[in-house]
């Protein structure tokens, strides 16, 4: 989903109002992309930096360092530059015709968004499992993860304690909430101005690394939710240094578009990708809300992107936010994988009954869930109730690795009123919840997990922000009204994003796994997982060996391979149901019904699962 609520009004900055477009044959001839990189950067041996800017805006540029003023030489076209005898913990800022502005390339800002940044080696260092050569999609179980919340500390080194238990539950892929620096001390990452510096109250960028190390070391990899279709509302000085970063030619839901076909913001982007791979030796990058990615460039910046990712070499992977529905993003765009969104809205509305908003169109129901599990998604082209305009394309070219489906994420929990979780909800039970995390962990799509989902965790995920005086306010009453066709919105019992106590209740509480509801999905979803990766049906990442249908309210999903077969019963309806009752077009495997409650019985209960088939 697009993150209006995380980014408040437009970006702040001049924005070109008035542009004609790209010119095919001035674009193919820049050479802005084999130019030197802006910002600061630390040379051979650590005994100088070079700073670079680049601006159309001002006549002279001056970079201070350590508070001293150094002229910078302009070697024409914008570009202005200085070689100075300063090492790694340097701070500057450039100032642009008498204005100090920060630096937008960055690579560290320690006091925030508007101070002064550091030089930082990159290279400096030393990775002790540089034998990692990451994962392909098909065996990526993702593990989405706020770095502020997963723990009480909410830094790099405490997530890294935890990275045993994340390897013992057997998820595969962590995936970062975006990290790039925003405003403030706390946030959801989606108001990124700086999109080269790691958000400092996290840690410093070799903890970051420590994290992505160990990750590894324990067969983990690591993804980053990388924004770039928007800039946040507060500290985006981009528009300072040029107007033309920015276009009228296109409107987002956060204010003017960045303009992809400007050589210098395309690159701004195309290398900031292959900074956190090849640099921070990220695993891949997981794309936020790509349909905003409006470029009439020669070449979209998405498929530059897959062109870049993919030419790093390893198992570097790219998966998009896109709603469209358009499998021609990875057939032809080399994009690898899409969240799709329809798998998760007929969940809800099976287990919740909500029709509101962007839920409308879900029917829900044994007989909706059998249909997005045989087609992917629900839209191949029908028009969108909502808007009548045409969505989606057959998906029948993708395999499963490339449908990423989840039955909760960050955005799924925290676009409600109180960022209330699923089994939150009164009317959904935890044999309901766990019955869908059966589901969910038994297809041969890619599973993504929300942090805490694996205990059905008792924080929820509000929607917070730490933006300042009127911005602030502004984002308050803006949460209300953009939500508003929900219920629970326009009651008005909606969390202050601003208040300290909302981020605080989203941190997660460790201690609660060990008893009750919460040991008993724990239980459940280790052992999913285990099966996920032993089991010699399951194991396999092709939709050409399941079929899904309904007998009334029980949901089917037949799995059909060399080494035996494997059936997932789910009961939707209100009564108890009888498998040997059920009337379906094939014979049920003749084994024990294994449940989703960890019992063994004839029978299923309302909101059970089960697992049939010989040795599961």
């Amino acid at each position: 989903m697009t993150h209006t609520s995380a980014s408040g009004p437009a970006p702040a900055g001049p924005n070109a109002i008035s542009d004609p477009g790209p010119d095919p044959a001035s674009f193919s001839a820049s050479t802005v992309s084999s130019g030197p990189s802006l910002g600061a950067h630390l040379q051979p041996g650590a005994s100088s930096t070079v700073f670079r800017a680049w601006s159309t805006a001002a006549q002279t540029v001056d970079v201070r360092v350590n508070g001293q003023n150094h002229t910078m030489e302009s070697l024409g076209n914008g570009l202005f530059e200085a070689r100075l005898p300063v090492g790694a913990g340097a701070r500057y800022l450039f100032v642009l015709d008498g204005e100090p502005r920060p630096d937008p390339y960055a690579r560290f800002l320690p006091d925030g968004v508007h101070g002064e940044a550091e030089v930082v080696d990159l290279h400096g260092y030393r990775w002790a499992h540089s034998d990692w050569r990451g994962l392909e999609l098909s065996g990526c179980v993702f593990y989405e993860l706020h770095v502020g919340t997963f723990t009480p500390e909410g830094t790099y080194r405490a997530a890294m304690e935890k990275l045993p238990e994340l390897a013992a539950l057997g998820v595969t892929a962590i995936e970062l909430m975006p990290l790039a620096a925003f405003p403030g001390q706390r946030g959801w990452g989606y108001d990124g101005v700086a999109l080269y510096a790691p958000f400092a109250p996290y840690g410093r960028p070799e903890d970051l690394m420590a994290f992505i190390d160990a990750a590894h070391g324990h067969g983990l990899a690591v993804f980053l939710d990388a924004v770039y279709n928007h800039f946040g509302p507060d500290g985006n000085y981009l528009g300072a240094y040029s107007p033309s970063y920015f276009t009228g030619r296109f409107h987002t839901p956060w204010g003017a578009g960045l303009d992809y076909a400007e050589p210098h913001m395309r690159r701004l982007i195309t290398e900031n990708a292959r900074m956190w791979l090849r640099d921070y030796r990220f695993d891949g990058l997981r794309l936020d809300a790509t349909a905003e990615m409006q470029d009439d460039s020669p070449v979209h910046i998405l498929r530059e992107l897959a062109q870049e990712v993919h030419a790093l070499g390893g198992h570097h992977l790219l998966v998009a936010e896109d709603h469209r529905n358009l499998p021609r993003l990875v057939t032809e765009d080399g994009l690898d994988g899409l969240w799709v969104d329809d798998f998760h809205h007929e969940v809800r509305v099976t287990l919740t009954g909500e029709r509101e908003g962007y839920y409308a169109p879900f029917m829900g129901g044994a007989a909706a869930l059998a249909h997005v599990i045989n087609r992917g998604w629900v839209f191949e082209g029908q028009p969108w109730p909502l808007d009548g305009h045409h969505r989606g394309e057959p998906a029948d070219a993708l395999n499963a690795p490339s449908f990423v489906y989840c039955i909760q994420n960050h955005d799924q929990i925290g676009n409600r009123a109180v960022g209330d979780r699923m089994h939150h909800l009164a009317h959904v039970s935890p044999a309901a919840f766990r019955g869908a995390s059966t589901l969910l962990l038994t297809l041969p799509t890619t599973p993504l997990l929300f942090q805490g989902q694996e205990w059905a965790a008792s924080s929820p995920f509000p929607f917070f922000s730490d933006h300042h005086g009127e911005l602030g306010r502004a984002v308050s009453e803006g949460r209300k009204k953009e939500f508003s066709y929900f219920e629970s919105f326009s009651a008005g019992e909606v969390l202050d994003p601003q208040e300290d106590a909302t981020f605080e209740m989203a941190k997660l509480n460790w201690a609660e796994r060990e008893g009750g509801e919460h040991a008993v999905t724990l239980t459940l979803y280790r052992e999913l997982l285990r099966l996920r990766r032993e089991d010699p049906v399951l194991r396999h990442r092709t939709r050409k060996n399941i079929q899904a249908g309904n007998a009334g309210d029980v949901l089917w999903v037949r799995h059909l391979g060399a080494d035996g077969e494997r059936v997932l019963l789910w009961n939707l309806g209100q009564e108890t149901a009888d498998p040997e009752r059920l009337s379906l077009s094939f014979t049920l495997p003749p084994s024990v019904l294994r449940h989703s409650e960890g019992r063994e019985e004839k029978v299923l209960a309302p909101g059970e699962a089960a697992l049939l088939g010989s040795g599961v």
